[in-house]
């Protein structure tokens, strides 16, 4: 599924499923909200925290939530995730054509 085409299936999805999109600002929560979901996961899978009871490692799902989110905001603001992340490639490679690479702490 390319950039544009998850773009669409949300669209969709929301307009026949989900009634409307919440506001802007109540998906800019929710979009913060599912970041610590995913934090916490993270915090217990690769650093010193451990799951608690009835905690699951739902990684992919916690990171597809914010990807949702996101597409949503996306939609309702009019960016066209697919030329807005080309563009982002594009300036940090510009940026930082050298910089990673003469980075002693990289080496």
């Amino acid at each position: 599924m390319t950039i544009q085409e998850a773009q669409n299936k949300v669209d969709e999805w929301i307009k026949t499923i989900g009634v409307r999109y919440f506001s802007e600002l109540t998906n800019m929560t929710i979009l913060t909200e599912e970041v610590g979901e995913l934090a916490r996961v993270m915090s217990r899978k690769f650093g010193e925290q451990s799951f608690k009871e009835g905690e699951k490692d739902n990684l992919s799902d916690e990171m597809a939530d914010v990807l949702w989110v996101l597409i949503c905001l996306a939609n309702q603001t009019g960016v066209d995730l697919t030329e807005a992340l080309q563009k982002n490639i594009e300036k940090k490679t510009n940026r930082d054509i050298d910089r990673h690479a003469n980075n002693k702490k990289l080496q």
